[in-house]
């Protein structure tokens, strides 16, 4: 769908026609349940935050002012994952021993698929670069456009995303056996 289209589409669903919000979740569902299931790994809690995104989509598409739609439902994205972030911690400190229980359990158990391998390098990487990593490669930001959401200059954005994938590269690379748990 090209950007005149989608302006189209996004007035519709200003002008609160049922039809056009369906037709504008269908557009973003994929891309952005893959974003949040590789942001967290699990598919319960990309398909929570995909609803409240939506949900979110509709109390605020009056606030989208015509710039890049992407950017602006990545943002709502991003942030509603960092508040998700933020509620876990707190029921983690809740629960610290159960929590505790749960990562030993999954981390003894053998990864011999890529997936699995990727997912467990992903999870040991700082936040925020994973983050721009999923963004990058999941949701096809541009290096552009991710710079621009995150209010810093590109290279900024590049040598951080260089790093993050440095890092997992050399995480990838580890044998099973020698994986620090």
């Amino acid at each position: 769908m090209d950007s005149e289209q989608l302006k189209l589409l996004i007035d519709k669903c200003k002008a609160g026609q049922a039809g056009a919000f369906d037709q504008l979740i269908a557009l973003y569902a994929d891309r952005c349940f893959g974003f949040f299931y590789r942001l967290s790994g699990h598919r319960q809690t990309a398909e929570d935050l995909l609803s409240e995104l939506f949900i979110k989509l509709v109390e605020k598409i009056g606030s989208w002012d015509g710039g890049s739609f992407d950017n602006w439902i990545f943002t709502i994205a991003g942030n509603l994952f960092k508040d998700s972030l933020r509620a876990d911690y707190r029921r983690k400190r809740l629960l610290q021993e159960k929590a505790e229980q749960l990562q030993t359990q999954e981390e003894s158990e053998p990864r011999n698929d890529l997936e699995d391998k990727l997912h467990w390098a992903l999870k040991r990487l700082e936040p925020e670069i994973a983050e721009l990593i999923m963004m990058r490669f999941y949701a096809d930001f541009s290096f552009k456009e991710l710079a621009k959401m995150r209010n810093e200059p590109i290279g900024t954005t590049l040598c951080k995303m260089h790093r993050g994938l440095k890092k997992l590269r050399e995480m990838m690379e580890v044998p099973e056996k020698q994986r620090p748990v």
